[in-house]
């Protein structure tokens, strides 16, 4: 048996996020599943440098976002941001084989003694997104048990390209510490197999290595008992809100939606502190999903659901590299007011997603058996 540790943006952060708990979670799956079950899954309590000083129960401390109505939501919804937090840490402590301690730049080298480490998962996520994280020890396996060990990248995510030449010379150096290398977007695929002699490929975010079936386990009960349209907004926008409350009024449902900025009134029930399970309970039941998501549009995906997404500047690439492969870049949406497919045929979808799915996990299982 092999112990497998996964290191990804996950449970050290300033906002808990849906997509990245359930990445996280669909990669430690498919690593137990991988190689008729020789490998155990351990997520790594890791955090990056840039979130040393993040407080999830406090993200006031250190927010992006300095737009005052954001920071003044924050103030005043303390209560359901709580409660989200420690719905999700439930969700690492009782989903994952996680580990005893927490680590960070100062003592990571000690996982492999303290759980008996054979080799290391980079990602998912965008854990190589340099305006996001720097070009952090942990995601870019710089850290000397990870360099003198085994480490593999899986669907990591470099966002939308920014590097300038050092960035580039940086990066270079960086990505010789892997023996092999997935990344989730297509558009660096060339410069890096320029820059290494070890195995290259794109592959899809480790939510689509399972299927809908794999996530029946960890979906909650239904939440609402009426008819609903969920509005999930990672980023506000006043398009995607106009559209969704028009669609539900047309269509005579609820509007269940997952904001700060969502108050309960007669149509609509405000649910930030929604936990991972109840989000797929969310997007499960849901009539229609208007989202600007992407792991919102994949799990629209996957639970078979009418949906629409919305454009977000710093998501863009990987949102229409999924659409195109889905066949569905019909339903991304700018404005509010462009054409949508009304019915989409899953079948031809899901046909569309296997072979993709096939060299993922053809690519995850040959790598691991490495270690």
């Amino acid at each position: 048996m092999r112990n497998i540790g996964i290191v990804s943006y996950n449970i050290r952060c300033n906002f808990t996020n849906y997509g990245s708990a359930l990445q996280s979670w669909a990669l430690s799956q498919s690593i137990a599943k991988a190689n008729n079950g020789e490998n155990r899954p351990v997520l790594i309590d890791y955090c990056a440098k840039v979130h040393l000083d993040s407080d999830p129960l406090n993200p006031m401390k250190k927010m992006w976002d300095k737009d005052s109505e954001s920071r003044r939501l924050c103030e005043e919804r303390l209560d359901v941001i709580t409660e989200n937090f420690y719905k999700f840490d439930k969700f690492y402590t009782e989903e994952f084989n996680r580990t005893k301690k927490a680590y960070d730049y100062t003592n990571f080298d000690e996982v492999v003694s303290d759980e008996n480490i054979d080799g290391f998962v980079c990602g998912s996520d965008t854990i190589f997104c340099v305006d996001e994280f720097g070009f952090d020890d942990g995601f870019y396996a710089n850290f000397d048990s990870m360099k003198n060990g085994y480490a593999i990248s899986y669907a990591a995510s470099f966002g939308d390209v920014h590097l300038d030449e050092e960035s580039y010379k940086e990066l270079d150096k960086r990505l010789k510490n892997f023996k092999a290398i997935a990344i989730r977007e297509y558009g660096m695929v060339p410069y890096i197999k320029e820059k290494v002699d070890v195995r290259v490929q794109k592959v899809l975010d480790p939510t689509l290595l399972l299927e809908e079936k794999d996530y029946e386990k960890i979906t909650a009960p239904r939440q609402e008992k009426d008819k609903y349209l969920l509005l999930y907004a990672r980023r506000y926008n006043q398009k995607m809100n106009d559209f969704a409350r028009k669609l539900a009024k047309e269509n005579g449902w609820k509007i269940v939606e997952i904001s700060l900025r969502a108050t309960n009134d007669d149509n609509t029930r405000a649910f930030y502190e929604a936990g991972v399970e109840e989000f797929l309970s969310l997007v499960k039941h849901a009539e229609f999903v208007v989202t600007n998501s992407f792991h919102g549009m994949i799990f629209s995906v996957q639970f078979k659901k009418k949906f629409v997404i919305f454009s977000r500047e710093q998501c863009n690439t990987k949102i229409q590299e999924l659409l195109e492969l889905f066949g569905l870049t019909s339903q991304i949406m700018v404005e509010g007011n462009e054409q949508y497919l009304t019915d989409i045929d899953y079948d031809v979808v899901y046909e569309r997603i296997k072979p993709a799915r096939e060299d993922s996990l053809k690519y995850l299982n040959e790598e691991l058996q490495k270690m």
